[in-house]
């Protein structure tokens, strides 16, 4: 399938997500409240459709807001636009939100939203991305330096410390993109100081990535390695390109190309059983969903929390503009990718 193909039954598969979404949890405040058993009313925003791990977070929020009993507002989708979140948590204030739970792919843009809603005392749980700046009631992600610091030492192993990696990066304008970069940068200079890294920055597009590393392939025909900050909108294209050039050999194969990549879902799973890949960090969007609608209610009912240890084995932490739970993201390989407990074995099902 060709990455444009791709784009299209990733959208389409997000179209029946949403419509599923709107009829399973989706009610007008008035009419929910009493269906709700009073509970207050929940905006929740999804960030974009042409990712494998959002579709998959979103089918999360569908599950986890039932049997959580909780009220939400339609549920509405940004698409990696800004001005759309805007407009979105717009609508959510007009009906009535007493809670918002968003994952802004721009995390400096969002500043003025924020400052807005906490004005009107309406808090906001960030989903996977940490604001800049505005006041949040909790961030929900994990914790994204470990992610690049974990694919740096994979990969740094996979080559004996020497030969070159190119990295796609996230967009620099997200803190997700910032933090693995930056990780993954410092880690590699300190260990592994023979290793060249090739920044390929994406702005997490999956056709930039593609033609950019075509460009570094033909440049650079040693390429030992590749680091993909995403792999629900990387892994297909990537792997599409490889098997044109016929570098996807599997893992143990003289030739082979190292790929670690981050998300966790099944997608990046098969690929580690077939010796496409290497190695992936497992992004929790089922524990995403879970505790984003926990923390929105639990922030609509006045809770509060405190730094340190969670009974769901994380951490939270304290920011200059909140709170933030650290969810665990293990590395996957072939020696676990079968785990039961990881839930890009258990999505769907």
């Amino acid at each position: 399938m060709n990455p444009r193909s791709s784009r299209i039954a990733v959208t389409a598969a997000a179209v029946v997500v949403l419509a599923g979404l709107a009829t399973g949890c989706n009610r007008g405040s008035d009419s929910n409240a009493s269906a709700a058993g009073g509970k207050p009313a929940i905006g929740v925003d999804l960030p974009r459709a042409d990712s494998d791990f959002w579709n998959s977070y979103a089918q999360y929020v569908k599950q986890d807001a039932s049997a959580q009993g909780l009220n939400t507002l339609p549920v509405s989708n940004s698409q990696n636009d800004v001005t759309k979140l805007v407009a979105n948590v717009q609508v959510f204030q007009n009906t009535g939100a007493k809670a918002v739970v968003m994952a802004p792919q721009d995390t400096g843009a969002i500043a003025s939203t924020l400052d807005q809603l906490s004005a009107k005392k309406i808090p906001v749980v960030s989903v996977d991305t940490r604001p800049d700046k505005g006041n949040v009631y909790m961030v929900v992600r994990a914790d994204n330096r470990a992610y690049g610091t974990k694919a740096c030492e994979f990969l740094g192993q996979q080559l004996g410390g020497k030969g070159k990696v190119a990295e796609l990066q996230g967009a620099l304008s997200s803190v997700n993109g910032r933090d693995r970069s930056e990780a993954f940068a410092t880690c590699m200079k300190e260990k592994f100081p023979g290793i060249e890294v090739i920044e390929l920055a994406t702005d997490w597009k999956g056709d930039v990535a593609s033609a950019k590393l075509q460009s570094t392939l033909a440049a650079n025909p040693d390429l030992g390695g590749v680091y993909m900050q995403a792999g629900g909108v990387f892994l297909q294209p990537t792997l599409a390109l490889l098997q044109q050039k016929g570098l996807l050999k599997p893992a143990g194969q003289s030739g082979h190309i190292a790929i670690v990549s981050n998300d966790g879902i099944p997608q990046e799973f098969d690929a580690i059983r077939r010796g496409d890949i290497d190695a992936t960090v497992s992004q929790p969007a089922d524990l995403y969903a879970k505790y984003a609608l926990h923390y929105a209610q639990a922030a609509a009912e006045g809770k509060t929390f405190q730094p340190g240890p969670t009974d769901h084995q994380s951490t939270i932490i304290s920011l200059p503009n909140g709170l933030e739970d650290q969810l665990p993201a293990p590395l996957v390989t072939k020696d676990n990718v079968d785990d039961k407990s990881l839930w890009g074995n258990g999505v769907g099902k």
